[in-house]
């Protein structure tokens, strides 16, 4: 299987691994009995993502796209991340091979995942992140 060379740096040199004590939002997704497992942080303050953080369980690819996906919100607002899909990470790291094209929908699940947490916690209901990407015609995943 062939990665990119994007995709093999942030596999060996990941960025933004770590909890945050503090986080506005907090997202897991995965599946445990096949061992890809995200965990996401977002630090919200007037509706941009100062800073995001991942805790991940898998292979290189999910390592890389958890990544990537954390640097690519940062400075974001909420209406600009909700428009990072798996296939806009997967295209920043120069692609991935179709077999992993799954560690992007999980990045994917998991930002949204932190949102619909910070939502919630914001007392939005429990659709926004979805109400939010529809209004701006964001398809959901793209395998």
């Amino acid at each position: 299987m062939e990665y990119s060379q994007k995709v093999m740096d942030h596999f060996m040199n990941p960025r933004n691994v770590g909890e945050m004590e503090d986080a506005s939002g907090v997202g897991e997704v995965g599946n445990p009995q096949c061992g890809d497992v995200m965990r996401f942080y977002l630090k919200i303050k007037d509706g941009v993502i100062e800073d995001a953080k991942f805790k991940t369980f898998g292979c290189g690819a999910a390592i890389a796209t958890s990544s990537m996906a954390t640097e690519m919100v940062k400075g974001k607002t909420i209406e600009e991340a909700i428009r990072i899909t798996n296939k806009v990470v997967a295209d920043a790291l120069g692609g991935l091979p179709p077999v992993k094209m799954h560690c992007s929908v999980l990045a994917e699940e998991a930002l949204e995942s932190a949102l619909t947490d910070y939502f919630r916690k914001q007392g939005e209901p429990e659709d926004k992140v979805k109400k939010l990407k529809a209004e701006a015609g964001v398809r959901d995943h793209d395998h």
